[in-house]
């Protein structure tokens, strides 16, 4: 089905717990940063680790609650789809890695721009790979997101690389997971899966080197980074399933609510630097996502009067 994706192309009951799902997951990471400004004395790539470690045991433990390991057959039967895994797990990680290190760093606000662009990065990957077709008007506004990018990439005298890292890898990761054939929890299994070995080794290999914060910080520390395990598997899955039951453009508009948070804890509870010259360049970035809203509800609200008025 091709599409410009209205509310009205999927059945009403599936879309309403889709968008709860999303909600629910943009929700909780817009206050992430606050779990790793807790973790700040441990160095990205070790909580990073941990993420793909403890995400790994939390859906082992509810693949065993609910008995549910029969999904396993499907990879012995379609190599192909652990393939797809390597490519998500790959993109997922990436995420997480740049994400962590910029929290860390105190670039919240920076790491807040790249879920503002995120939008209209899965319109363009929509149009690109899954054939949607954009308007006028979302071109205009993806237009006018380039050009605060630009002005952004101008005033700071380099490319706002966290955020456009960021957009792209999740933006990415959306896609192959909307177009996945596992559902959340099994896929989350499988790209944890594959991503443990890696993660495991490396926190062997820190604590040879009595580098492991784990083995020597005190138990809330230990107890945060266990953590890292629901706190990552929950929005995830929430987001997962999320994405397989709405639209990418809707999923999009729902994706506004975290960097919101992010910006607002970054600016008002972190105390990071939010210049006249930057906020232009957001500004941009935010008239581009009020025109494209404002046209994709304005076309959502004209669909059922334009069905109604159609000839029978």
């Amino acid at each position: 089905m091709r599409a410009h994706f209205c509310a009205a192309h999927a059945p009403h009951p599936v879309m309403k717990r889709g968008v709860w799902y999303a909600v629910a997951a943009y929700l909780l990471w817009g206050i992430f940063p606050i779990y790793i400004k807790l973790l700040q004395a441990v160095p990205a790539t070790e909580i990073l680790a941990h993420r793909m470690v403890w995400s790994l045991v939390v859906v082992a433990a509810l693949l065993t609650l609910q008995r549910h390991w029969k999904w396993l057959h499907k990879l012995a039967a379609d190599p192909k789809v652990i393939l797809r895994f390597v490519a998500t797990a790959t993109v997922v990680s990436l995420n997480w890695g740049v994400y962590i290190w910029a929290i860390n760093s105190n670039r919240v606000v920076d790491a807040s721009l790249g879920y503002f662009i995120n939008p209209l990065v899965n319109v363009l990957l929509g149009a690109m790979l899954l054939g949607e077709r954009l308007r006028p008007v979302q071109w205009v506004a993806v237009a006018i997101a380039a050009l605060g990018v630009a002005w952004l990439t101008v005033q700071a005298g380099t490319l706002p690389w966290i955020g456009l890292v960021l957009a792209v890898s999740f933006g990415t990761y959306g896609l192959l997971r909307k177009t996945a054939t596992l559902g959340a929890l099994e896929g989350l299994a499988l790209e944890t899966a594959l991503l443990f070995p890696l993660a495991f080794s490396y926190l062997l290999w820190l604590a040879y080197n009595h580098q492991n914060t784990f083995v020597d910080a005190p138990a809330s520390v230990r107890v945060l980074l266990a953590l890292a395990g629901p706190v990552t598997a929950v929005p995830l899955l929430l987001f997962a399933a999320g994405a397989r039951r709405i639209p990418l453009s809707l999923l999009g508009l729902l994706q506004y609510i975290g960097p919101t948070l992010q910006l607002l804890l970054g600016v008002l509870l972190y105390h990071e630097p939010f210049v006249a010259a930057k906020a232009a360049g957001y500004a941009l970035i935010w008239g581009a996502l009020a025109l494209y809203t404002s046209e994709m509800l304005w076309r959502n609200w004209r669909a059922p009067a334009a069905a109604a008025a159609a000839p029978k």
